[in-house]
């Protein structure tokens, strides 16, 4: 018997859904999930978080009404188990209890507001569940959010060996930094070293620079992959597993970066709610290829939401 779950991540930049059914306990840990629904909304919760500490009255409200669509797709899906992770904002923000509130009226059950540390491991075990098995080990998981990224390193086998959450992202960087649309140079140089400073501090706790294999996740990743391989229409398929090389990743950073808002709208595979923080999501990807000494990245589509629906077997 499979049993239906429910995954809710909220973050930063976005609120995201994933109904799925778990195989059964006979199917071995190698048992992928089959996916029902997944779905994405730009919420942008951490609105000026970075400023003034607390979450914005109308980012809860834009929350509150994706939450209600997703609770009522629940519902009717059947799901049997449910769980909400809510991270960096809400780690940060002095209001959080408000944003709880609203969560457990809206969906019935309380957001866990789960550490970096536990965010990393949520979002290794959905990264490296299905990895070719050619992909050598151990692996640098990376995941770009919109105020945070983790930094994890670990194998198929023995799962995580290290983690680290660090306050980069792409809603963060581009608020703190990247003010002119296209941004300047000295904008971009204050970005590229606040950056690197959190990379190099991340990178000296984990142990990244000795892993085999870079996989990069969440919006930025993907975003960055899709424009590198000339998509004109974005594919979660020919996303999943594409490996892009360091010159390409450095190539399309330096393209957004001299683009203009509207232009990176323009971009067939650019989600409109990723326009104007994909420049920076992308110099994060960058940064920590250049700092972690990796010549190629592997996307995954597969990430935290994954890993919370593994956690409700």
């Amino acid at each position: 018997m499979t049993t239906r779950v429910a995954a809710i991540d909220c973050g930063t930049n976005s609120i995201r859904l994933l109904v799925a059914d778990l195989p059964n306990p006979g199917a071995g840990p190698a048992a992928p999930l089959v996916e029902l629904s997944r779905r994405l909304e730009t919420v942008r919760l951490g609105q000026g978080v970075d400023r003034t500490g607390r979450l914005a009255p109308e980012a809860i409200e834009r929350t509150r009404v994706a939450l209600a669509e997703y609770a009522a797709e629940i519902e009717k899906s059947g799901a049997e188990r449910v769980r909400m992770c809510a991270t960096s904002a809400s780690r940060d923000a002095e209001n959080a209890a408000d944003f709880r509130d609203m969560v457990e009226r809206t969906l019935g059950v309380a957001p866990e507001v789960v550490t970096g540390e536990e965010e990393a491991r949520l979002s290794f075990t959905g990264a490296v569940h299905g990895l070719p098995a050619a992909t050598r080990e151990p692996y640098l998981v990376v995941d770009i959010g919109g105020g945070s990224t983790e930094f994890v390193v670990g194998t198929g086998s023995g799962g995580v060996e290290a983690a680290v959450s660090v306050d980069i992202g792409c809603v963060r960087m581009t608020e703190r930094h990247l003010h002119g649309d296209p941004p300047g140079p000295a904008e971009i140089a204050a970005a590229e070293a606040d950056i690197a400073l959190a990379v190099d501090r991340a990178l000296d706790t984990v142990p990244g620079r000795e892993a085999a294999t870079l996989v990069g996740l969440a919006g930025s990743v993907t975003t960055v992959v899709a424009i590198a391989e000339g998509l004109t229409e974005y594919d979660p398929q020919r996303i999943q597993h594409a490996r892009v090389s360091y010159r390409a990743v450095a190539d399309t950073t330096a393209d957004l970066l001299a683009a203009t808002r509207a232009q990176r709208l323009a971009i067939p595979v650019m989600h409109p709610g990723r326009a104007d923080v994909i420049a920076a999501g992308a110099l994060v990807l960058r940064v920590i290829m250049e700092r972690a000494g990796m010549d190629s990245v592997v996307a995954s589509e597969h990430d935290i939401l994954d890993g919370i629906c593994y956690s409700l077997r």
